[in-house]
């Protein structure tokens, strides 16, 4: 586990979002401002159309403003992350609890890591991309290219040629630059889940350990209460990026259809390629995350009615045991039936023990009782503002973000 996040560090090198050094910091806020901001700006005014419909050019325009806007959220939270936490192990929770998670915990931590990047990551980022350079493909050979605030006297054929590359490269390298930081955001929070849920794993196996002990209660309230605390400032962490996402998808997904519906222009791939891609990116990223937030929700819902199996199942045990040493001290005395036997010093004595054993047991089943009631009021996941993010919270926004599409579509036909 010495060299986990490598494959972490070098995708964050890549994107220039290393804050490891103050050299690094400037070159990271440098890109973000080129490529977020004055990079869209440019290629928005460079492009211009003559024969094509103008409304290639207004929905590239309108694309640029969702993910510029996404790209500044991430950027900002993954910003205020490093700067409080100081590191990815420690955003990761790995400085502070991999010395009390097991072995085999740990070993799946790397694999976890590893596998992130190839499940999430490229899945989403690669097939976006071929989807946008087609895309781009398409749209520069159909339209022109001016440098903006110059007239179009300076310009020749070599000159333009020369600038359309140079605003192609500089728009693919930007939709890269800011669909990255957008993912990467999304999927540093799918990977907190998912260590998450190998730590709940963990606590799982220690269910299946067959003592009553109360102080094997105790050690599995520790273990609980530290992966509540992770979980409560995970939730801290990450619920205003969450929040953030959602009210700029929801404005922009719903801002879009309206406009798209509304333009009396055609739809076609290289019209509305743009906002295709956007729209693909944006949903796949915030789908991500509420599906790994709802993992770890159902997660944590789980510990009680494992914890209940538990305890019955120690009660049982305890039960039978407790019998079975009752039989054997009635048999044992049956057989001292002389009368120079003193079976009475006998007895008190196992009267003792069974009592002193009675009790202990007493005692053991209302602290698992305690411990089955306190998991049962404290078993949510990753939560906002109190609203644990499970299935029902996702059917509740499903149904809200749909009726507002309805209610839009509505309008859309009694207006046109």
């Amino acid at each position: 586990m010495n060299d986990e996040l490598k494959s972490f560090r070098v995708c964050l090198k890549c994107c220039l979002l290393d804050h490891s050094s103050l050299h690094s910091i400037i070159l990271s806020f440098s890109a973000f401002f080129l490529f977020t901001f004055i990079v869209p700006l440019a290629t928005s005014l460079s492009i211009i159309t003559n024969t094509t419909p103008s409304s290639v050019v207004s929905f590239h325009r309108l694309a640029q403003l969702p993910t510029s806007g996404l790209a500044t959220i991430a950027f900002i939270i993954f910003t205020a992350f490093i700067r409080r936490h100081g590191g990815l192990r420690r955003l990761l929770f790995l400085d502070d609890g991999m010395q009390r998670d097991t072995s085999l915990v740990r070993r799946r931590y790397a694999i976890e890591i590893n596998r992130t990047f190839r499940r999430h990551l490229a899945l989403i980022l690669l097939p976006s991309f071929s989807l946008e350079l087609a895309h781009k493909i398409v749209l520069f050979s159909s339209v022109h290219v001016r440098m903006p605030f110059f007239t179009d006297a300076l310009h020749n054929i070599n000159y333009d040629v020369s600038w359309r590359a140079v605003v192609f490269l500089l728009v693919l390298a930007s939709w890269i630059y800011r669909t990255t930081v957008f993912l990467l955001v999304c999927v540093l929070f799918r990977l907190t889940c998912e260590l998450q849920i190998l730590r709940f794993e963990g606590l799982y196996e220690m269910f299946k350990v067959d003592r009553s002990e109360v102080e094997w209660a105790e050690v599995i309230f520790k273990e609980h209460g530290r992966i509540k605390m992770q979980l409560l400032e995970t939730s801290h962490r990450y619920r205003a990026f969450l929040i953030a996402c959602m009210v700029a998808i929801t404005v922009s997904q719903l801002g879009t259809l309206i406009l798209v519906l509304s333009s009396k222009a055609p739809k076609d791939f290289c019209n509305t390629g743009d906002l295709l891609v956007c729209s693909v990116v944006q949903l796949s990223g915030f789908v991500m995350c509420l599906f790994g937030a709802a993992r770890i929700t159902h997660r944590a819902q789980r510990v009680v009615s494992i914890a209940s199996k538990w305890h019955i199942r120690m009660s049982c045990l305890s039960k039978c045991k407790h019998v079975s040493d009752s039989t054997e001290e009635d048999g044992y005395t049956s057989d001292y039936d002389h009368p120079a036997y003193q079976p009475a010093q006998h007895g008190s004595k196992a009267s003792n023990n069974m009592q002193l054993s009675s009790m202990e047991e007493t005692a053991a089943s209302s602290i698992r009782q305690a411990l089955v009631t306190y998991l049962h009021y404290n078993s949510g996941g990753i939560t906002i503002f109190g609203f644990a993010l499970d299935r029902g919270l996702l059917h509740t926004l499903f149904a809200f973000e749909m009726t507002l599409v309805l209610w839009i579509l509505s309008k859309v036909v009694v207006l046109s």
